[in-house]
């Protein structure tokens, strides 16, 4: 493991682990998610996971995802049978509890039409439910299935049924295995968070300590074992997650650690001196600030692809950064803000790669720095509590998530200092309206996209050939999905009107209305 890892592993050593395996579902991460909601930490593993690494790992408890295949095709997904006889706690769901029933005997089929969307869940005369405890009878649960348990292993019960499931909660306390067809993880669901509580807690046995605060005293412990007594440089970016990060770290070891603020020149408008007035002045962390605009700039130039963009930028990053060290040179550590949904998106031996993140797929491979990385198995939301823990202020804790590589992958195409300047001046006008509106603590995240293509327009009579501007605005609560935001219309107007009024050279503005998935939150 790398010094980054062996620290995550130090943080969790004493926390109960609930293991979210993974078939390939929409919402394994959301699952993840609502069970650190019930105070217990989780983490996401491959379907592909051993017995004998679960039995290494003695979990407090298994949740089996969803996922897009049928149990009944070949090659779907599968786990190893010998996970079943390790006593360990599980919760199949939609998938995961036809894959139950499949394994252990049951049998599973084509549900006529299906069942997708809000859906009445009935309680099955004559039955008691561990599971279901004392929830409404009838409830409304969300359900995105086709086949659905026809027969069940022997040993368990159904307790409750649907219209287009009549085996919808299938339960075994004798081997502790419970199932539902349904999501309880969606917020659709209303009383799902109450049944993933209560299979965690009475079912499972877990105990609900994973809390920010617990987390601060096992991260502040482990930052000062891995640091010891040696250097530590920060790469400040501005953002949320950078910024718990240096705090995190300076409240472990304190002077040990200097902030570097590397101007990109690919920040928003005026981003650049409001993140040295507030590290500099009302921090107290040592701040070193270099310009290196033209190198950017430079390294970018005529590259187009998002990927090779990505990497382009967090090499460089990590280039400057051992340029920086001025009275540092003696720093061996390099302090980043990775998240969770960072490790995940960028591909690691649990999921495939969806985009290289800068501070993670983007790293060289010749790093000669060790990571610490205080904040890699933390969702965003986790991230904001700490940092209200911390004492941050609100406008740092708050502020919008942003991108490493920032308006480097807000640009279509090759990156230029015209379109940079063209792009900040379209964000910012965007970020202003929704905040004149209201509206900004409801969006999770809100900026402008310049893509590589003119469009024709007239203005003042004469035909123009300019850029359109695309604004994205979405809803979330940690990032893994998202929705896009229902914006009224007058202030998408007074958007589109500005933008086409103050900012030279763009003629058009379209409004992205993709979710995630299945689009990404960003362009590139």
């Amino acid at each position: 493991m790398t010094g980054a890892e062996d620290e995550a592993a130090a943080v969790v050593a004493d926390q109960q682990t609930v293991l979210v395996v993974d078939f390939g579902a929409q919402y394994a991460q959301l699952i993840a998610r609502r069970v650190r909601e019930a105070r217990v930490y989780s983490e996401i593993v491959p379907h592909t996971i051993t017995a004998a690494e679960v039995a290494e790992r003695a979990p407090a408890a298994l949740v089996f995802s969803g996922g897009p295949k049928s149990v009944n095709v070949e090659h779907s997904p599968r786990i190893d049978p010998g996970i079943y006889d390790l006593g360990v706690p599980i919760l199949g769901i939609c998938y995961g509890a036809q894959l139950i029933a499949d394994q252990l005997g049951g049998q599973v089929g084509g549900g006529g039409s299906g069942e997708y969307g809000r859906t009445e869940l009935r309680r099955l005369e004559g039955v008691d439910s561990d599971l279901l405890g004392d929830d409404e009878d009838p409830q409304t649960v969300w359900m995105s299935h086709f086949d659905a348990v026809t027969r069940v292993p022997e040993g368990f019960t159904a307790t409750a049924a649907s219209d287009g499931a009549p085996n919808a909660v299938i339960e075994c306390p004798e081997r502790r295995i419970w199932a539902v067809q349904y999501h309880p993880e969606v917020a659709h669901t209303p009383q799902g968070q109450a049944l993933l509580e209560r299979f965690l807690h009475r079912l499972a046995g877990c105990a609900d300590t994973w809390t920010m605060g617990n987390f601060i005293e096992a991260s502040v412990a482990a930052i000062r074992e891995q640091v010891g007594d040696g250097r530590a440089i920060c790469g400040l970016s501005g953002g949320v997650d950078s910024a718990v990060a240096a705090a995190l770290v300076h409240r472990a070891v304190g002077p040990q650690l200097t902030c570097v603020f590397v101007d990109t020149g690919l920040m928003r408008k005026d981003e650049g001196e409001q993140v040295v007035e507030t590290f500099r002045r009302h921090q107290g962390i040592e701040l070193v600030h270099v310009r290196a605009e033209d190198r950017f700039f430079d390294r970018l130039a005529g590259l187009t692809d998002p990927e090779d963009k990505r990497k382009a930028i967090g090499e460089l990053f990590i280039r400057v950064f051992e340029d920086a060290r001025g009275g540092v040179e003696d720093a061996r550590f390099l302090v980043q803000g990775t998240l969770y949904p960072d490790v995940i998106e960028s591909g690691t031996a649990h999921a495939a790669t969806i985009k290289s993140h800068h501070n993670v797929g983007g790293l060289p491979d010749d790093l000669d720095f060790e990571l610490v990385e205080p904040l890699r198995l933390l969702f965003k939301d986790e991230v904001r509590a700490v940092g209200s823990e911390l004492g941050l202020p609100d406008e740092i804790v708050w502020r919008q998530p942003f991108p490493g590589p920032g308006l480097g992958v807000r640009i279509i195409g090759e990156v230029t200092p015209d379109k940079v300047a063209v792009l900040q001046e379209a964000d910012a006008i965007v970020r202003e309206e929704l905040r004149a509106a209201g509206l900004e603590r409801q969006i999770w995240q809100s900026f402008a996209v310049l893509p590589d293509i003119r469009t024709v327009g007239v203005m003042g009579d004469e035909r123009t050939y300019g850029y359109p501007v695309i604004i994205r605005a979405v809803t979330s609560d940690d990032a893994m999905t998202a929705d896009w935001a229902r914006i009224p219309y007058d202030v998408l107007e007074s958007m589109a009107s500005r933008i086409i009024n103050e900012v030279p050279g763009v003629n058009r503005v379209a409004y992205d209305i993709t979710s995630k998935p299945p689009g990404t939150i960003e362009w590139e």
